[in-house]
């Protein structure tokens, strides 16, 4: 996501840089003609309009984002010719005023509905860009310049007209070029907003009524709509830009076909699908679909594009693999195919771009081995990442000329399978400014020759096995570093030495890792870093912080997660207002939540305090748009009522108050919150029935744990109806998952760090990772006195994976809905008053592999195939009417069921349901199932028996 930000800023940014010197350009022709040239003087009320006009606007610098900007409008004074004055542009037959460029002016005010600029019928051309507006709306009255073919309102990093686009724009037929586009000249932040809106009906009349446009940017105008096929009838079309216009449905594939189309921007437009046609021949010099949904295979005629110079698919869902002709595009420049399903070798003759200066691959499947000499070629490379792949790069042993390697400035190579020791032939990258090494399994001592790399900004090697000591003095020699990271699986030691206030550390610092790395103390330094924004200091044995880092008003990321803090939070810790993480959690901290911390930070994303000591109540001030996705106060010694401003966190998408002692009825009215999906409230005191009136909906919950409390009463069918999310519709659970990870991908925050368990008495299962919820799909009630009958309609939330009823009261039959049930692994109904039989229906769970059914009151025969097989014994104990051979209990008195072997489609099921459950058992504790089995009180050796089936 932030290479394709990235991409959407530098394309945005180059396109207004040459905005501004083809109008500084203009002018200077006009300035030059105009001196050689006689013309007709400016009529008086041209003149007075525009003299108006300037009377409403003041002189401010902060209006204009350009540096070169300066006040156009100064040199407007009645005395003179209007025609000279300075971004005027007169007819010279009869001196109508055609061109106003007023670009980077420093104009700053509101623009008025009935301004005296409209009454300039004569306009053609009309740049208003880069000034400030204070939001106004455009007025109607646009439409009446109906001479107008050159209209740019565009402005630096949020559009200062705001409000919906006025539907009269659609009858300026003779436009050429429109621009209401942003222009972002910083890499953009995840909280951009759009202020202009375009209604889909005004597109449509302007790409019908204006069929001559050459130039149409609208990236950051809100749209909310698809594509009107009018589009591909502006045959006339050099540049497209629709970056983050909130655009959805299918891309009309005919405008990849238009014949003069060089630019195609529309990146960030996550709902927007499509695919790559057929290319026969094309002008196009930049496509960029970055960040949308657009999917298939790359075709091998994508050759054909041969002036392509940028060329970005980044975070879409293309897979296979690379045709070998990509790279036949000997004027690429960049290439981005990272997060995608691409597979495959990456072909040799993406090597042999030599033009190649941008090269993204990360997040894919790609494999096989890399040499180093395969990129001597490559000698304009500046930027290579080929991180989080199944690669090996071949480079340590091979004897290459080091020398000619390309002079590269950001080299990504994490979790690229590295191994030994850190290559020697790094210390020949003097140009390197960024260097990730980090999770690859590098060994030995951090080589001497990296803090010789005095052009470094960015040195991450955390997530290996790297030994040894590391001084504060070393890393003084890194003047320019902004980026440290150290932590996580390597066994090094850090040492400030006795003389740090007179080592000059990179007080530039602004994220620092240094967890696992033994401290016993907060290291002081970090006192002296003024730009710091994300300090990990996690796994080490720090007691105490020192009270200046409250001070630290510049921090955004703070963990200091499983150390040994004593004492109290204290309120100080309120003056970090940019924190967007606060981890605190696995400590020994006491006393009460600091009652601020419900309110002090409308940036804060990630609250974790769990694993500590804390009691009293939690702080009940949550205010309103505060922007809160994940709150874990879990296992600690807090009591009372949830917080009913909790309601206020419209954000939240997370909850945990697992292991305190809260004593409260079921919160329903947390089922208003758009983005909720994860409840954990296990092991507290909540009581009564678990009801949910009308307008409690939850409408994204995937996991909610209600385990070890006191609920009581009979489950209503109308809770059950709410959880929507749990049911699977006519799309596949794959395209619901790709959608679940892109919105990972372009969320404020990483939770790839963090361990969410489930508990069971004596077992403790883990997954790690946010994204292993969009597999996790779970209902625990286990351990209530839950009654009445199991409902009917439960069977209908098709999207399961683990439903555990355990230890309750039910009474009644298993319902044969269960069977509907095709993604359940986890069944747990063990240690109720069940009757009946086994549904036969049951043995269509092809995915089921924990089945537990023990301590119930059933009867008849267990139903025989080959998953029921597998079950053993104590499964089915406690069932004195339950025959079988798991039971050594022949069935006499019932017909013998029949074996039933899967179908193919059956075998494809288990093929799909392998590969995913291997995924999640190598992130799991131990090994098993994710989420948490939990399965009752008396049967962890069931557990282990599974376990050691898996494997």
């Amino acid at each position: 996501m932030r290479i394709m930000e990235l991409l959407c800023s530098l394309a945005l940014s180059i396109q207004f840089l040459l905005l501004l010197a083809s109008s500084l350009f203009t002018n200077c022709l006009t300035m030059n003609h105009s001196t050689a040239t006689h013309h007709h003087e400016c009529h008086q009320h041209e003149s007075n309009a525009l003299l108006s006009f300037k009377k409403t606007f003041i002189i401010s610098k902060s209006a204009s984002y350009n540096p070169l900007s300066y006040p156009k409008t100064l040199s407007w004074v009645p005395a003179t010719d209007c025609c000279s004055w300075d971004g005027i542009e007169c007819n010279e037959l009869t001196g109508h005023v055609i061109g106003i460029d007023l670009g980077s002016s420093q104009l700053y005010g509101s623009m008025d509905a009935n301004s005296t600029l409209f009454s300039l019928v004569h306009l053609q051309s009309l740049d208003l860009s880069d000034n400030d507006f204070n939001h106004s709306q455009i007025p109607a009255k646009i439409g009446e310049l109906s001479q107008l073919r050159h209209l740019n309102l565009s402005h630096g990093n949020e559009n200062t007209f705001s409000g919906e686009v006025p539907p009269q724009v659609s009858q300026l037929s003779n436009l050429l070029s429109l621009d209401l586009h942003s222009y972002p000249l910083e890499p953009l932040p995840y909280d951009l907003i759009n202020n202009l809106q375009l209604k889909a009906s005004t597109l449509t009349s302007l790409t019908q009524n204006s069929t001559r446009l050459e130039h149409l940017r609208l990236s950051f105008v809100t749209i909310s709509s698809s594509l009107p096929h009018t589009l591909t009838n502006l045959t006339s079309l050099q540049i497209l830009t629709l970056c983050q216009c909130e655009l959805y449905g299918k891309f009309p594939i005919g405008i990849f076909h238009l014949p003069n189309l060089t630019v195609l921007n529309l990146g960030g437009n996550q709902n927007l699908r499509g695919m790559l046609p057929n290319f026969f021949s094309s002008s196009f010099v930049n496509i960029n679909l970055g960040g949308t949904s657009f999917y298939d295979t790359l075709p091998t005629s994508i050759e054909n594009l041969t002036s392509l110079n940028c060329f970005s698919i980044s975070s879409c869902s293309f897979y296979g693999a690379i045709p070998s002709s990509l790279g036949n595009l000997t004027q690429l420049a960049l290439l981005d195919l990272s997060n995608n399903g691409l597979e495959g070798e990456i072909p040799h003759s993406l090597f042999r771009l030599e033009n190649l200066e941008y090269l993204y691959l990360p997040y894919n499947f790609f494999e096989g081995h890399l040499a180093l000499d395969m990129f001597l070629k490559l000698t304009r490379l500046n930027d290579l990442d080929l991180s989080l792949n199944k690669l090996s790069l071949l480079s340590q042993n091979r004897a290459v000329n080091v020398t000619i390697l390309p002079p590269i400035q950001w080299l990504g190579l994490s979790r690229c399978n590295l191994n030994g020791e850190i290559p020697t032939w790094l210390m020949n990258l003097t140009t390197l400014n960024h260097l990730d090494l980090h999770d690859n399994n590098l060994q030995g001592e951090i080589p001497y020759f990296l803090f010789k790399l005095e052009n470094l900004t960015v040195l991450d090697l955390s997530g290996n096995v790297l030994e040894g000591q590391i001084e504060l003095e070393m890393l003084s020699k890194l003047k320019k570093l902004t980026v440290l990271g150290l932590g996580g699986g390597n066994k090094l030691s850090f040492l400030e030495g006795n003389n740090t206030s007179i080592v000059t550390f990179p007080s530039q610092i602004q994220f620092l890792d240094l967890r696992s790395c033994n401290l016993v103390h907060f290291p002081n330094f970090i006192q002296h870093l003024q730009e710091l924004t994300d300090l990990y200091l996690s796994n080490n044995s720090i007691k105490t912080i020192p009270s200046w880092l409250w001070n630290k008003t510049t921090l955004q990321s703070l963990d200091i997660s499983n150390n040994l803090l004593m004492g109290e939070i204290p309120p100080s810790i309120c003056n970090l207002q940019s924190l967007v993480v606060l981890d605190l959690s696995s400590n020994n901290l006491v006393g009460m939540i600091p009652s601020c911390l419900g309110s002090f930070s409308r940036s804060l994303h990630i609250l974790r305090l769990a694993g500590n000591k804390l009691i009293g109540n939690i702080p009940q001030n949550y205010a309103k748009e505060n922007a809160l996705q994940l709150i874990d106060f879990s296992s600690n010694k807090l009591y009372g009522q949830l917080p009913r401003s909790f309601i206020n966190c419209r954000m939240l998408e997370l909850l945990d108050v697992s292991h305190n002692h809260f004593n409260d009825s079921f919160p329903s009215w947390l089922g208003s919150l758009p983005n909720l999906k994860v409840i954990f409230l296990r092991d507290n005191k909540f009581h009564g029935a678990i009801k949910c009136p009308l307008r409690c909906t939850f409408p994204q919950l995937r996991i909610i744990d209600l385990s070890q409390n006191e609920f009581s009463g009979e489950l209503s069918s109308e809770i059950i109806k709410n959880f929507k999310s749990m049911t699977l519709s006519n799309t596949s659970h794959q395209v619901q998952f790709k959608d679940d990870v892109y919105q990972l991908q372009h969320s404020w925050v990483d939770l790839s760090l963090f361990v969410f368990p489930m508990h069971n008495k004596g077992v403790v299962m883990e997954y790690v990772g946010r994204q292993y919820f969009h597999y996790m799909v779970a209902i625990d009630l286990s351990c209530n006195k839950i009654s009445g009958e199991i409902p009917d309609i439960m069977g209908s939330l098709n999207r399961l994976v683990l439903l555990n009823l355990s230890n309750n009261m039910f009474t009644g039959s298993i319902p044969s809905s269960f069977g509907k049930l095709s993604n359940l692994e986890v069944l747990d109904l063990s240690a109720n008053s069940l009757s009946g039989e086994i549904p036969q229906q049951l043995t269509e769970l092809t995915f089921l592999d924990f089945f537990n059914v023990s301590f119930n009151n059933l009867s008849g025969p267990i139903p025989e195939n080959r998953q029921f097989s597998t079950f053993q014994d104590n499964s089915f104990e406690g069932n004195k009417g339950l025959c079988g051979f798991q039971l050594l209990k022949k069935c006499e008195d019932h017909p013998k069921l029949p074996l039933q072997e899967p179908d193919g489609d059956q075998d494809s099921e288990s093929g799909s349901f392998f590969e995913l459950y291997w995924m999640v058992i190598l992130i799991g504790y131990g090994g098993g199932l994710v989420a948490g089995l939990a399965l009752g009180n008396a049967f962890v050796g069931d557990v282990f028996r599974l376990l050691k089936r898996i494997f």
